[in-house]
């Protein structure tokens, strides 16, 4: 016999069967209990259980607070055994108007602020729960919802909640599970509502052919408690909810306050929901500080219970939009909300929704509520005619009742068997108060028990009726939608709608002080920058084994565009660059050019410029310089090479001839207007080789004649000595004319 608590079986698994059993174990429970929220009342189990706790404890809007510390230690101790600072902090966000669209937790003491403050600790602080909360939880006595046994078995706790309230969408969620994460924003009611009765305007079977467009419509994109100005297209908003992923741009609201004088100040009003407006205001004092806002002169912050920045431009000629702009490309005034509509289903299964189903989702419960109260009613309205046509019995007999109650052994059997009542029915009669014995009261019940029967009519009809049941569900709505209208306090929208920002908007050397500099890189990409335009760099020193090799005089505002080997265009903010008299910094650390690609040539950018791009094996085209930008630091590809073939030549393209000399030393000129101008791919044939390939392309102008550089001399070629080279585009050529450089280069 094995002794009281030792295995008696032990089982050899697998360490990789027995990690995965576990972890597949932790992850749905971190999905299932945690991250996630129910599609039907928007909330995660903790959220749910505060609220539950918070009603058995009485906490109605109308009465008193009570301490935090007492709701914390009821939801930890009845419903949700994890720390009791999880559960005040979930209940902390519930509270703060800040962070929640429509609060469900009324606070009173200091529950932190804007300023990413924390919050007093629950000792100290009382809550209580908000109207809005009681709409969530409406008819849970009904049986509205189904219960389960609480972790310890000794309650029981709703499975979800009754959500007389689109909470979901109205308050958000957001949260990290394993695999998966969740995140939705909060939006307005009243707009809601307005998509809910579209919605309800089809059949159920038809509810699907609902665009997103008409519901977008109607709910004009997410309404952040902090305000601000979305600023994405109704198309670009209407794609993310069509697929219930994506990403909306808001930014902070801003004003200008004119001064006398003839100066302004800007000022910040709202910032985007979920900036701390501690963190934004160390950012701007430290780009104040590194100068890196050339026009601004002062930054105060002058906010008391709403936000209020003050932005002091540099001169009063500083355009307050081109001001906002940097500010909003360096700092947080303006961020981007990643929608993610994860939600767990009816079923508990976690799968992203689009806007149509999650409305869909809500309406459908609200539909099983409606039905269950119903049924909950009926049974307690039968159960209420029942007893009243026993008391109907009662009076109309009321001396043979007293009579066999007074003289028989057993008066309840015999009062069931004389008048064929029921149990029920003999036992209200037996509990009767002999006051009740006059004739009003028999009129009284009379008229209660004709009322009761006409409304037990109704009620059976409504659970036989899907149309009548969702114009209930539609006057609901409606209801809703006059409690949180925009005309009122809570329901005004915040959020402003703007119009998505052009991106030619702000000239960019706005950003930066201008200021010359030479930019200095060597063979090894090592770049750097030295103040001025220096004419002389000899005394600029480079690492050992290393050398000079492109020297650019540029001004800080400027852009160097980078042409790499394998193609492609890489894009470097001046401004960005090392600066100082030591070596400077590896290229790469800027850009992703790889390690087994170099620098084909370096430039600063001038949108007015095209290119002339070539390829070792000689296939090249015309590219406008404008469209080669980059805009991330993996570059863009524009000459598509493959197998051994390289990017040669990157070659300012102004003229009207191309000229293009071979490795095996062939000369080759022919017209510019041979070369197409494509944005990107492989180009066509400039020159034909059997066993060489390209070592250098240029374009001139013919009546100029063609530059070549060997060493410290340079020289012009004529038309009349480049006649004989002159043919068409993918010929061979003829070899270099006498006196052209040996190096094979221009």
């Amino acid at each position: 016999m094995a002794d009281a608590g030792i295995a008696v079986e032990v089982r050899d698994t697998p360490l990789a069967d027995a990690l995965g059993e576990r972890y597949l174990a932790y992850a749905l429970s971190t999905i299932m209990s945690r991250s996630l929220p129910d599609v039907r009342d928007g909330l995660k189990p903790v959220h749910r259980r505060l609220l539950h706790a918070m009603r058995e404890l009485k906490l109605d809007p109308v009465s008193g607070f009570k301490k935090c510390a007492r709701i914390v230690g009821d939801v930890m101790g009845k419903y949700h055994p994890h720390g009791d600072q999880a559960i005040y902090d979930a209940m902390v966000r519930l509270a703060q108007d800040f962070a929640v669209r429509y609060p469900l937790v009324d606070g009173q003491g200091n529950f932190g602020n804007i300023d990413g403050d924390n919050p007093a600790a629950m000792r100290y602080t009382e809550a209580r729960l908000t109207k809005v909360a009681e709409l969530l939880l409406e008819g849970i006595d009904q049986d509205a919802v189904d219960f389960r046994e609480t972790y310890d078995g000794e309650g029981k706790e709703p499975v979800v909640l009754p959500a007389n309230f689109p909470n979901l969408l109205a308050n958000g969620a957001s949260g990290i599970a394993v695999g998966m994460a969740t995140n939705i924003p909060p939006h307005n009611v009243a707009e809601i509502c307005d998509a809910l009765k579209l919605i309800l305007r089809r059949t159920p079977a038809n509810r699907h052919k609902v665009s997103i467009a008409d519901l977008v419509d109607r709910m004009s994109g997410p309404d952040f408690p902090t305000g601000g100005v979305l600023v994405e297209t109704r198309d670009a908003m209407t794609a993310v909810y069509e697929t219930g992923r994506g990403s909306l741009r808001v930014r902070a609201r801003w004003e200008v306050e004119k001064h006398k004088g003839g100066s302004r100040n800007v000022v910040v009003t709202e910032i985007p929901f979920g900036v701390q407006k501690g963190r934004l205001m160390e950012k701007l004092d430290e780009l104040l500080t590194a100068k890196r806002l050339p026009l601004v002169a002062d930054i105060e912050d002058e906010s008391a219970e709403d936000v209020r920045i003050v932005i002091e431009p540099r001169s009063r000629n500083v355009d307050p939009v081109v001001l906002m702009e940097s500010l909003f490309r360096l700092t947080d005034l303006e961020s981007r909300f990643g929608l993610n509509l994860n939600v767990l289903d009816a079923n508990q299964t976690p799968r992203v929704m689009n806007l149509r189903e999650a409305l869909c989702a809500f309406l459908d419960h609200r539909q099983i509520v409606l039905m269950r109260r119903t049924e909950f009613r009926l049974e307690k309205v039968a159960r209420r005619i029942e007893i009243l046509r026993g008391y109907i019995v009662a009076y109309l007999n009321i001396d043979e009742v007293i009579r066999i109650i007074r003289f028989a052994d057993h008066p309840k059997p015999e009062l069931m068997s004389h008048f064929d009542l029921s149990d029920v029915q003999v036992e209200a009669i037996l509990n009767m108060r002999l006051r009740t014995l006059h004739k009003l009261e028999e009129i009284e019940i009379s008229k209660e028990l004709g009322e009761l029967e006409a409304e037990q009519e109704d009620l059976m009809q409504l659970l036989g009726d899907d149309t009548r049941q969702w114009k209930c569900i539609a006057y609901e709505v409606d209801q809703l939608r006059q409690m949180f209208g925009p005309e009122t306090e809570l329901g005004r929208r915040r959020t402003k709608l703007g119009s998505a920002p052009s991106a030619g908007i702000v000239d960019f050397g706005a950003l930066v002080e201008k200021e010359a500099v030479t930019v200095l890189c060597s063979e090894k990409g090592w770049i750097r920058t030295v103040g001025g335009h220096v004419a002389d760099t000899a005394s600029h020193k480079y690492k050992e084994g290393d050398r000079q090799r492109f020297i650019l005089h540029a001004m800080t505002t400027d852009k160097l565009v980078v042409f790499g080997t394998d193609g492609r265009f890489y894009t470097i903010p001046v401004d960005k660059l090392p600066r100082g008299r030591g070596y400077g910094e590896p290229i790469r650390l800027s850009i992703d050019l790889g390690n087994d690609s170099d620098i084909v040539s370096l430039m600063v950018h001038d949108p007015a410029r095209k290119l002339l791009v070539a390829s070792s094996d000689g296939r090249g085209f015309i590219v406008p310089e404008r469209d080669v930008v980059a805009q991330t630091r993996a570059g863009k590809q524009v000459l598509n090479v493959s197998g051994g073939t390289e990017a040669a030549v990157c070659t300012d393209g102004a003229g009207d001839h191309v000229a293009v000399l071979a490795e095996n030393r062939k000369l080759l000129i022919f017209a510019i207007e041979d070369v197409p101008e494509m944005t990107r791919g492989k180009g066509v044939i400039l020159q034909r080789y059997k066993d060489s390939g390209l070592s250098d392309a240029k374009t001139f102008w013919m009546e100029r004649g063609l530059d070549c550089r060997t060493g410290s001399r340079a020289r012009t070629f004529t038309a009349e000595e480049l006649a004989d080279w002159v043919g068409k585009r993918s010929q061979i050529g003829r070899l270099s004319p006498s006196g052209f450089p040996k190096s094979g280069r221009f």
